[in-house]
């Protein structure tokens, strides 16, 4: 059942999406309030939003959020502005359970998943463990960089994550040239991500600006890219990440829409090159978020801060991971996720992903609770969560959670 923790995250200034189910509720579309679920199907038999033109019959009676994410902004806004109403008053009987009864799922069928690198800091802190070199990529500052992930592999958090198998350079050989071999990955890592959600899709060889982009955005989730390390340092040239990232993404179960994070706007980064047009945000003063995100590690029944970071210090923006996508002619599709890449900081204890911390693999991390790691051991929690704004904000994703477990 669902946890009843960041229950401050999700207050009438929120009002998220989910879906979840329960022994006493099918499968639907719901929000929360604190932690209270309460069940949207049965808020729309009740005609709770008669006043809403053009909310199709049943949207929120689906065990997915994709027909309600695809529709206009202004119908989700007002559905938005009735339940910020009407969740302070009775609600109709048998429409609300506590979160602890309830079973949360993936809120969104995935169709596609494309995960980018936004973070100047990541790319920098990342070069200089691995090649003691953090130029980064030729192209990271005309374009955001991404690649295809796997959709099929995107799980809610709370689902467990099985350590891969795959090839691996075997460095221990005893051999001048190190010879690949097939086995469990021994360098697990996690990636602290935000997911961008496709709500209206944009149709193929029709394109999007990213000013305009806002339009075809949801909402966001927190997104755990697991990596295994050294299967990706054996498969990375010449084409990149494919089974050490394949394996599971893990998603937060409430999707955060922009509209609650309306308040929280941040400006983007200073820009010194003419970008393309598709991609200039005439919005900069307000194109990111000021949304604080954290890593915290559970092992041998303790739990530790592993890492603290911030969504606006991003290079590129969610609207612009959706304008390059969409520039080559791509369609997206209502579902989509598009991952941020890694979110990390400048310094020490705001890296967010592991390979940051211990300098390419070559040295193991310690905290200040005497944990060590290099990195991740079967058993081990990755537990991240992130809040709009200042704590008390009432605005949150609350957590996504996932253990690692043995290779099969």
């Amino acid at each position: 059942m669902a946890s009843p923790a960041y229950s401050n995250h999700f207050s009438l200034a929120n009002i998220p999406f989910g879906v979840a189910s329960s022994p006493k509720h099918t499968i639907q579309c719901v929000t929360r309030l604190e932690n209270t679920v309460v069940f949207l199907g049965i808020l729309q038999k009740a005609n709770v939003f008669k006043s809403v033109v053009g909310l199709p019959k049943d949207v929120f009676g689906q065990a997915t959020l994709n027909s309600f994410a695809a529709l206009d902004k202004s119908i989700q806004r007002e559905v938005r502005a009735v339940l910020q109403v009407v969740l302070t008053k009775e609600l109709p009987h048998g429409s609300t359970e506590d979160i602890t009864a309830v079973s949360l799922h993936i809120p969104v069928a995935v169709g596609g998943f494309t995960d980018f690198s936004c973070s100047l800091h990541h790319v920098r802190n990342a070069g200089r463990a691995i090649l003691n070199d953090e130029t980064p990529p030729r192209g990271f500052f005309n374009f955001p960089i991404g690649y295809n992930g796997r959709a099929s592999t995107i799980v809610v958090s709370g689902t467990p994550i099985v350590r891969p198998k795959g090839h691996i350079i075997d460095r221990s050989a005893a051999t001048e040239e190190k010879p690949i071999v097939f086995g469990p990955s021994k360098a697990m890592d996690y990636e602290l991500e935000v997911g961008v959600i496709v709500g209206k899709p944009v149709p193929m060889a029709k394109g999007v600006n990213a000013k305009d982009a806002d339009e075809h955005i949801f909402g966001l989730v927190i997104l755990n890219d697991w990596s295994a390390r050294d299967i990706q340092g054996c498969e990375m040239v010449p084409l990149g990440p494919l089974n050490s990232k394949a394996f599971g993404t893990s998603i937060s179960p409430w999707v955060v829409t922009l509209d609650a994070l309306q308040s929280f706007k941040a400006p983007g980064p200073a820009r010194d090159i003419q970008l393309a047009s598709h991609l200039d945000d005439v919005a900069l003063a307000e194109s990111s978020y000021d949304i604080r995100l954290e890593v915290e590690l559970v092992a041998s029944e303790q739990t530790t801060t592993l890492s603290r970071s911030n969504f606006r210090d991003l290079h590129w923006s969610g609207r612009q991971m959706v304008a390059h996508l969409a520039s080559s002619g791509a369609d997206l599709r209502t579902g989509d996720i598009l991952g941020t890449g890694t979110v990390s900081g400048s310094a020490k204890g705001s890296y967010g992903c592991l390979l940051e911390m211990n300098g390419g693999g070559k040295e193991p991390v310690s905290f200040a609770n005497g944990l060590k790691r290099v990195f991740l051991e079967d058993g081990d929690i990755v537990q991240m969560s992130a809040v709009a704004g200042q704590d008390g904000s009432g605005v949150g994703f609350g957590e996504c959670v996932g253990q690692l477990l043995p290779a099969l």
